[in-house]
């Protein structure tokens, strides 16, 4: 594993996950604010949880398998991870939301149909 295949790895669930963004209209990177918003308190609590961790000698991270890009003492692939997979996370909520809001409209067409008949 060389050090940069954390990154990759985080890239391609980025890349995996845009198709709901654009086929399932998730509404993710549309409201960047939100998502900013939503971001932002994820960052901070699991960076000064990561942050005491590695000062307690909880964990640390192999230098083999990171880039050496530190900020502070977290390696950027940890605060890459902290912010690509809440936004994995709310493209597949808003898409299944979507999902469910397109079949739902579905079913009561349907019903409204057969009450009529």
């Amino acid at each position: 594993m060389s050090s940069f295949e954390y990154l990759a790895l985080m890239g391609a669930c980025l890349l995996i996950t845009l198709p709901l963004e654009l086929v399932f209209s998730a509404r993710v990177y549309r409201r960047w604010k939100v998502l900013i918003g939503s971001l932002i308190p994820i960052v901070l609590v699991f960076s000064l949880w990561d942050i005491v961790a590695i000062a307690r000698d909880h964990w640390t991270y192999n230098p083999k398998y990171v880039t050496g890009i530190h900020l502070g003492d977290l390696p950027l692939e940890e605060i890459v991870f902290f912010i690509v997979i809440p936004i994995c996370a709310l493209l597949s909520y808003e898409a299944v939301g979507t999902v469910l809001e397109f079949f739902a409209k579905k079913a009561k067409s349907r019903k409204r149909g057969n009450d009529g008949a």
